[in-house]
């Protein structure tokens, strides 16, 4: 198997191009590879397939083998992919995910090579069952939970995935091994939830530190810098536009008024190519 190893701000991606469609031992080669001291090392394992409705269709395997619906930071790395390699002509592009349907891109580029990538992450879900959350109400904002026996406040978004905001005095510091895994598995949310911890320094930049849904800590999370933006402004924190710093860079996050669609704007990067034996 051929792959290429990229990353979105350290957040980092098995990219396989060529298949017909996503094979049948996916999930189990996602945890084999994924392994960081058996395997390449990875968040996750990416497929570019073939697609009825876009340029491309992207599937998505964590590194504990469940599939995310969707994911910023590696659709930024498969347009990259697809662009450098000049698989597609001209800067837009539509790449369809199984959480967010067919979203266009736009790519930055210098020299024929994509700098940075804006993508249409499309309207943010606040319906509580549509997210899902086990809690009555049209939206999810600022509730209650519980967990270890201490209790935060929330707001709950999905971006094609779901996600669960908090707001703590110190993102950037914040005990993620302790919260993450309880707030993940929380019976509140019957698929599991991507949690983020953010604090919002200014209407128009907020630190913010993930827990992801079937990874872990991560570098990065674009659907999570995403969820946060929409969150902030829900929480009269911060305006439609502002720059989310994560651990491992910025992404620049828009929700438009226009439309009522999350734009995303942020880099990928190449690692390297290399054949997987056995």
């Amino acid at each position: 198997m051929e792959f290429t190893k990229m990353h979105g701000l350290g957040n980092d991606f098995i990219i396989v191009y060529g298949e017909r469609e996503l094979p049948s031992n996916a999930a189990e080669l996602a945890v084999r590879v994924c392994d960081r001291f058996f395997g390449i090392g990875a968040d996750g394992l990416v497929y570019i397939l073939p697609s009825a409705k876009a340029d491309f269709m992207m599937r998505i395997m964590n590194s504990d083998g469940s599939e995310a619906e969707q994911c910023g930071n590696a659709i930024r790395c498969v347009a990259k992919y697809v662009y450098d390699r000049k698989l597609v002509s001209g800067e837009s592009l539509t790449i369809e995910t199984i959480g967010a349907g067919v979203q266009p891109l736009t790519i930055s580029a210098e020299n024929g090579v994509a700098r940075t990538v804006r993508v249409d992450m499309g309207a943010p879900v606040l319906e509580g069952a549509k997210i899902p959350v086990a809690v009555d109400g049209e939206s999810v904002v600022d509730r209650p939970i519980e967990a270890l026996g201490e209790s935060f406040q929330f707001t709950a978004v999905s971006m094609g995935n779901p996600h669960c905001v908090i707001y703590v005095d110190d993102a950037v510091s914040f005990d993620l091994a302790k919260w993450g895994p309880a707030l993940e598995k929380h019976p509140l949310f019957p698929k599991k939830v991507n949690v983020e911890f953010a604090t919002v320094n200014h209407p128009r930049q907020i630190d913010m530190r993930v827990w992801e849904r079937g990874a872990g800590p991560t570098l990065a999370c674009g659907t999570g810098a995403c969820a946060t933006l929409v969150s902030s402004v829900l929480n009269g924190l911060s305006g439609r536009e502002a720059t989310v710093s994560l651990k491992g860079g910025d992404l620049f996050i828009e929700w438009s008024e226009a439309d009522n669609h999350v734009y995303m704007t942020g880099p990928a990067a190449f690692v390297y190519t290399g054949e997987l034996i056995g």
